[in-house]
């Protein structure tokens, strides 16, 4: 997975070959877009006020810190690949670079002393128990949803049954009904013809 802005920077150069044509060739460009400290922050804030709906601030919490060390990843790899071309000789030794990566690494939290363990484990401990709790809730609300969805077909599905039945019936007792006033008109009229 690529993180960051897949983007590639060209730009033409003109050939004149030996005829005098003049030809243009792309030629790759190392680019790397970058902003101001400013534009950072600015920029953090406003992805911070986008909320996945679907998403709860735990679960949002727990995937950006996996693009976070993603992220990290790939800029560890990047520093991995400098320092083995410097050892080769292939890249010039850069003391500010060199410099900086210490300060990476000093600021990296001490993680030989038993307590920091101790309350990471703790703290992912209690975030996976969280959403562990709120997986099985949502679960369990999602089964109960279903359940009550089959009720209520099962009584609309009952409802649509009885009134079926209700109008058959109406309907045979309108027939009956019927015929009977067509035995009756059928038996007054063979009782005019006697007469």
């Amino acid at each position: 997975m690529q993180i960051g802005i897949p983007t590639e920077a060209f730009f033409t150069q003109e050939e004149v070959d030996e005829n005098g044509n003049i030809a243009r060739h792309f030629t790759f460009v190392i680019s790397e877009i970058g902003a101001t400290e400013e534009e950072e922050v600015a920029v953090e804030h406003l992805l911070r006020d986008i909320k996945d709906a679907s998403q709860g601030t735990l679960s949002k919490q727990i995937s950006d810190k996996l693009v976070g060390l993603k992220v990290l990843a790939n800029k560890l790899k990047y520093m991995r690949e400098y320092l083995e071309k410097v050892v080769e000789g292939r890249y010039a030794y850069n003391q500010q670079v060199i410099a900086h990566f210490q300060d990476i690494f000093n600021l990296l939290p001490n993680l030989k002393i038993e307590q920091m363990v101790r309350s990471f484990s703790v703290k992912s401990n209690d975030y996976m128990y969280v959403m562990y709790i709120s997986g099985l809730i949502r679960s369990i609300l999602a089964m109960h949803d279903l359940i009550n969805n089959r009720i209520n077909n099962k009584e609309i599905e009952a409802a649509r049954a009885n009134k079926e039945k209700e109008e058959e019936e109406k309907k045979k007792k309108e027939e009956e009904a019927a015929a009977k006033k067509k035995e009756e008109e059928a038996a007054k009229k063979a009782d005019e013809k006697k007469d």
